[in-house]
Order: structure tokens, then C-alpha cells, then sequence
């Protein structure tokens, strides 16, 4: 076992580590001043049935987070398998985050990817600091889901896609 407190090469250690436990692939997106912002999430997990919350974790150096923040409503895509492209473009520190991708918007300013796995039209409720990031609990307000659209997986620092074939338990 490796201890974290001493260990010189503690971040690398940590990252390696955390890439063992699978994560989908979440988009992040308002408009803003009718522009498209955006980011993708990996740190995505469900939290409540009632009230109907969800978390995610952003990075406190994201120059995105203070844009979206301020947005009433936020479109929560879970990314479809064959979304890779669109998780890397929303990963970009600079670029263009939303060349060739296909968008919603709602009303209240919400967007999301089409063709995902599943959207969240979410609203923030909380935002708790916990180290170099920020917690948010996003109360869900409305959602799309597609079970049968498989999603993208983040593991081992790479996007992967589920095998469709069901474990079975064996017998002892």
C-alpha cells in the first residue's frame, strides 16, 4: 500500500488510482449571452430521489464554472458511446467546444447534446467546496432517457463502451 501523505509522486499515484473506478460521461451546458458554454464532467453521480438531486464535481480553475453558475437552468447530457469526439471537445482548455455538435436549448436557457443516452434539466442547490474542487448538488427539474442509447465510459483515462453482455453470478 502506498501512503498517500509522503509519497513524492502523490498526484500521480492519486490520478492513477482514481482511473480505476469507471465514470460516464457528462456535458455541462447553458447558454450565455445566446452562446453556447459548456464542459464535460466525469465526477457525475445521482444523490436523491426526493427531492430529485444529482452531483457533480468542478475543478475551482475551470473559467467555464463561473460562466454557468450564474445560468438559471443547466443541461446535463450523459454522453452516448459514440460521443467521444464531443467529450473531448468539451474536455478543451481552448478551441471550440461545440463544432459539429448538435445542441437543444430550452427556454430557460438549459442545452443539451442530442443524440445522448440522457438529459437533466437541472438548477443548482448547493455548492460545497471540498479541496480543489466544488461539489454541486443540482436539483433536476426535468429529464429525457434513452435506456436503450449506451453510454460513454470514462476508465483507466480513456473513453470505453460498456459490453452488452450480462454477468452472471456463478454458483458456488
Amino acid at each position: 500500500m502506498i501512503t498517500v501523505d509522503s509519497n513524492p509522486e502523490r498526484e500521480a499515484a492519486l490520478r492513477q488510482a482514481f482511473a480505476c473506478f469507471p465514470s460516464g460521461v457528462t456535458a455541462m451546458c447553458a447558454l450565455f449571452d445566446d452562446e453556447p458554454i459548456g464542459m464535460a464532467v466525469s465526477s457525475f453521480t445521482s444523490v436523491s430521489m426526493e427531492p430529485p438531486l444529482l452531483s457533480v464535481c468542478v475543478q475551482n480553475t475551470s473559467s467555464t464554472w463561473p460562466k454557468l453558475r450564474e445560468r438559471p437552468r443547466l443541461g446535463l447530457s450523459v454522453l452516448a458511446e459514440g460521443q467521444a469526439v464531443a467529450g473531448r471537445r468539451l474536455a478543451m482548455k481552448t478551441g471550440d467546444r461545440f463544432a459539429d455538435l448538435a445542441l437543444h436549448p430550452t427556454t430557460d436557457g438549459a442545452l443539451f447534446v442530442l443524440g445522448a443516452a440522457a438529459w437533466f434539466d437541472c438548477s443548482i442547490q448547493a455548492e460545497v467546496p471540498a479541496g480543489d474542487h466544488m461539489v454541486v448538488l443540482l436539483e433536476v427539474h426535468g429529464l429525457q432517457a434513452e435506456p436503450d442509447v449506451a453510454p460513454l465510459v470514462f476508465h483507466g483515462s480513456r473513453f470505453r463502451r460498456l459490453d452488452a453482455r450480462e454477468l452472471v453470478a456463478e454458483a458456488s
